[in-house]
């Protein structure tokens, strides 16, 4: 068994998805967007190139995302997406992108379990937690 999250987007899942790629490495295997496919009928004629479902597979995990319809779009809250990272430097400099437009919760610092450990709302509106446990170096 394997957790995906999934996180919703109020018409920027490409943008975004790019972006993640760009900071995080991995393949985006899927950007779909709405036009071409059954929903296209239930999302108004301006978003049918909107995102219904993308996915980034990053180092053996796969993040999965869409463009909620603008009806249905809420602000994601309640929850982060955990990023485990092996090396303090690199949690640094994905920290460091994420925050840039964003806004930081709690500044990346060492913690008892943690090398590095931050947390912050990206500028696309996704919470994260980043860390580099102890044990990771």
């Amino acid at each position: 068994m394997q957790f995906n999250p999934h996180v919703s987007f109020n018409g920027n899942c490409e943008e975004a998805f790019r972006f993640y790629q760009k900071i995080l490495g991995g393949e985006i295997v899927t950007m779909m967007p709405y036009l071409g496919t059954p929903a296209e009928n239930f999302v108004p004629q301006q978003w049918r190139n909107k995102i219904m479902h993308a996915a980034l597979q990053y180092d053996g995990a796969v993040l999965m995302g869409g463009d909620a319809p603008p009806e249905r779009y809420q602000k994601p809250q309640g929850f982060g997406v955990g990023l485990e990272v092996k090396n303090a430097h690199e949690a640094a400099r994905i920290f460091n992108a994420f925050a840039d437009g964003g806004q930081v919760q709690m500044p990346r610092q060492e913690t008892f379990w943690a090398l590095s450990f931050g947390m912050l709302t990206d500028r696309f509106g996704i919470p994260w937690m980043i860390n580099c446990g102890k044990s990771q170096g």
